[in-house]
C-alpha cells in the first residue's frame, strides 16, 4: 500500500481509528442501526478500490478479541476518528478513545436468523414483528453473538443474535430472511400443580376395597332331610365332608338290630362319595331305613274276624 496524492492503491481497505459514541457528534439517529461515521480520507481510499457495494466493514477490538460488522452512514468525522452507536461499543467492550481496526468485507446475503429477547417485555408489544421489521431496515448486517438494540415507545429492548445462516455474519440488505424467536432470557414456564402420587404397592389394595366382593359358591350347604319325611336329629353341613368315613356311634349300633349290615356298608363307603340321607356319612342306603334310636312299640291293630258279634233275629 502506498499513497500518491489523494489516490490509494491496494486490494483492500484496512485502517485503525479511535472510536467515540454518537453523542460526541450530535447524531442520535445512528443509535438506531449499525452504521458508523468515518473520516473523508476513508472515502477517498475506498473509491480507488474495486469493492462491493453497499460498503460493509469488519470491526476488530484487538484488546478483547471481539469482532463485529457494520455499515457506513457518512464520511464527516475528524481524521483518525470514527463514531459508532453506543450499543455497538458495548458489544465490543470498547471505551471512549479506544483503538479499533476497520476492514472492508463482503458478506453473503442472509437466509435465516434466530433472535432471543433479553426480557419478556418485548413480547408484550402489540405487534413486535412490525417493530422488529422497521428497526432492521436501519441495519446492514447481523453477526452471531451480538446484542442489537430496538427502541420503541421511549424504551430500549435488547435482542441477542443467536444464529445466522449461511455464515456467522450475514448481510440483510434487500434479502428475504427467515426469522425465528427463542424464549426470552428471563422467561419462566408456569409451574404446574403437583398431584399427590399414589404408591404402586397401595394402589391395588384401594381398588380392591372399592369393588364389592362377589359371594363365593359353597356347594351342598343347607339342612339335611330324610327320605321318610321324619325330622333329622343330627343335621350336618354337607360342605365339610370328612376325608374318611365316620364310624357309627356305639349306642346306635348296639340298639339297631342290623348293626352288622351298617358296619359292612360303612366299610364299603369311600371318601368323597356323596349319599343322600340324614345319616349319609355313616351308613349306606340299606341302613338308612333303620331308625337312629329305639322307638316305643306301637299297638297292634286287631285283626279282622269274620262273623263275629251279636246275633239278631228278623222276627224282632
Amino acid at each position: 500500500m502506498f499513497f500518491e496524492g489523494f489516490g490509494y492503491h491496494g486490494t483492500s481497505f484496512e485502517q485503525t481509528y479511535r472510536c467515540y459514541p454518537a453523542s460526541f457528534i450530535e447524531k442520535p439517529q445512528i443509535e438506531v442501526g449499525d452504521k458508523i461515521i468515518m473520516p473523508p480520507s476513508a472515502l477517498d481510499r475506498l473509491a480507488s478500490l474495486h469493492i462491493d457495494y453497499p460498503m460493509l466493514f469488519e470491526l476488530h477490538n484487538a484488546a478483547t478479541e471481539r469482532i463485529s460488522h457494520c455499515g457506513v452512514l457518512e464520511f464527516i468525522a475528524e481524521e483518525g476518528m470514527i463514531y459508532m452507536p453506543y450499543w455497538m461499543m458495548q458489544n465490543m467492550l470498547l471505551q471512549e478513545g479506544d483503538i479499533v481496526r476497520v476492514k472492508n468485507v463482503t458478506l453473503p446475503k442472509g437466509t435465516y436468523v434466530k433472535l432471543q429477547p433479553h426480557t419478556t417485555d418485548f413480547l408484550d408489544i402489540s405487534n413486535p414483528k412490525a417493530i422488529l421489521e422497521t428497526t432492521l431496515r436501519n441495519f446492514s448486517c447481523l453477526t452471531t453473538g451480538d446484542s442489537i438494540m430496538v427502541a420503541y415507545n421511549n424504551k430500549k429492548y435488547y435482542i441477542d443474535i443467536v444464529e445466522t445462516k449461511p455464515s456467522s455474519a450475514i448481510s440483510i440488505i434487500e434479502t428475504d430472511c427467515e426469522v425465528d424467536f427463542a424464549p426470552p432470557l428471563d422467561y419462566k414456564e408456569p409451574e404446574r400443580p403437583q398431584q399427590p402420587s399414589i404408591p404402586s404397592n397401595k394402589a391395588p389394595a384401594q381398588v380392591q376395597e372399592a369393588e364389592p366382593e362377589e359371594p363365593k359358591f359353597s356347594p351342598f350347604t343347607g339342612a339335611g332331610r330324610r327320605l321318610d319325611g321324619k325330622p333329622s336329629k343330627n343335621p350336618a353341613p354337607a360342605s365339610s365332608l370328612p376325608s374318611k368315613p365316620a364310624q357309627p356311634e356305639a349306642s346306635s349300633s348296639a340298639k339297631q338290630p342290623a348293626s352288622s349290615t351298617s358296619q359292612s356298608g360303612s366299610s364299603r363307603q369311600t371318601a368323597g362319595k356323596l349319599v343322600f340321607g340324614s345319616n349319609a356319612n355313616t351308613a349306606p342306603k340299606e341302613a338308612q331305613k333303620a331308625p337312629t334310636k329305639e322307638e316305643p312299640p306301637t299297638k297292634e291293630e286287631p285283626k279282622f274276624q269274620a262273623f263275629t258279634g251279636k246275633k239278631y233275629s228278623l222276627r224282632g
